[in-house]
């Protein structure tokens, strides 16, 4: 299936409002952090920044806002556009439906404005309502090929499914882990504030809460770990998408390592924050891999519709060509079914000139032609 026109230009129109928004609210963290390199420095968990107003935006806001870009013009001109929409939306969905009581809750009075919370809910309104319709466009704007030309959806190929499966399965798994890990050693009074939000836990305005963002990640890397396997349409977008944030999240914490020497004194560290460590660098490693191995263009092997396969100048079923008999209609020159062949006479009417059968005279030859000028 492939994406109608109407449907392309209805995509990338809500990408393009889902984008602008989120560009929006960077575009306002760097006004209020003073020193824009203090926003970097702030995505990446540097303890030691002090930025002078307290931004709106995490981590995970850079990474939609090239996944909403990409989107754009993957919704005009990709033959996997429909997947595209409907992940896309699905994302956006996820993330930012915890906005709708983590904004409007009384712990956010101490960190942002009242008119910042009201622009912030309203932009959550806005993106949920978007994503909605980007899953909506994308599953119900799909139509059949119009002919053998028109590109198909790509999927991946089989070695690039393997190596998906392999890089997202285990990162999805190590996620599962280390939410498993936070249950174990968190409070019991804290451990819901880690997935729904709360006064303890300090997260971005427009961010989801860290457990959720988590979930939300395990999930869509086991889902396209698994599809890839089967080489599923789905699993190239969908699996940029996951490889984007698992690049993000483990490059930011190389960064914070680094920046704070911890690579320096790792082996004098426990095994938690040695494991923490190395999850960082599984998921750069992660991401790394499987973002180009499903941004290269897969193979088109969905069934097309049927086409005439015949060459140039052979008939049509039932339709014959220039100089072909027909179907049952013998050609020139060659006996017919009834043993005649050409100029043969017929067996109920005589040739001319001969008797018919029963005795007499044969039809009188037609009149002639008047002369000219009559």
């Amino acid at each position: 299936m492939i994406l109608t026109r109407g449907a392309r230009v209805t995509g990338a129109v809500l990408t393009g409002v889902l984008a602008a928004m989120v560009l929006a609210w960077i575009v306002r963290d760097l006004r209020a952090v003073g020193d824009p390199l203090d926003l970097p420095r702030y995505w990446a968990g540097y303890t030691d920044t002090r930025p002078e107003g307290l931004p709106a935006t995490l981590s995970t806001d850079p990474v939609l806002l090239v996944v909403y870009v990409c989107a754009f013009f993957a919704a005009l001109r990709s033959s996997v556009a429909a997947a595209t929409l409907v992940a896309t939306g699905l994302v956006t969905v996820a993330l930012r439906l915890p906005g709708v009581w983590t904004i409007g809750a009384s712990w956010t009075d101490e960190r942002y404005g009242g008119e910042l919370r009201t622009r912030a809910l309203l932009g959550t309104f806005v993106a949920l309502a978007a994503g909605l319709a980007l899953v909506v466009t994308g599953a119900a704007g799909r139509r059949r090929p119009g002919d053998q030309y028109e590109r198909l959806p790509t999927r991946p190929g089989r070695a690039a499914g393997a190596a998906v499966f392999v890089v997202l399965g285990i990162s999805g798994a190590v996620v599962i882990a280390w939410e498993v890990r936070q249950y174990l050693t968190l409070p019991s009074a804290l451990y819901p504030d880690w997935f729904i939000g709360g006064r303890v836990i300090s997260i971005g305005l427009t961010a989801a809460p860290p457990g959720w963002s988590s979930a939300v990640l395990a999930v869509i890397c086991l889902v396209v770990a698994w599809t890839a396997l089967f080489r599923a349409v789905h699993s190239r977008p969908l699996g940029m998408i996951a490889a984007g944030f698992l690049l993000v999240s483990g490059a930011t914490g190389i960064a914070r390592a680094f920046h704070h020497r911890v690579i320096d004194r790792i082996g004098d560290l426990g095994t938690e924050q040695q494991l923490m460590v190395l999850t960082s660098f599984l998921f750069a490693v992660a991401g790394a891999v499987a973002l180009p191995a499903l941004a290269r263009r897969g193979f088109e092997d969905v069934e097309r519709p049927p086409q005439d396969d015949r060459g140039y100048g052979y008939p049509h079923t039932g339709d014959p060509g220039y100089g072909y008999p027909h179907a049952g209609d013998p050609g020139y020159g060659r006996p017919r079914p009834d043993g005649r062949g050409y100029g043969y006479p017929q067996a109920s009417t005589p040739p001319y000139g001969y008797p018919q059968a029963g005795g007499g005279t044969g039809s009188p030859p037609p009149p002639a032609s008047p002369p000219p000028g009559w």
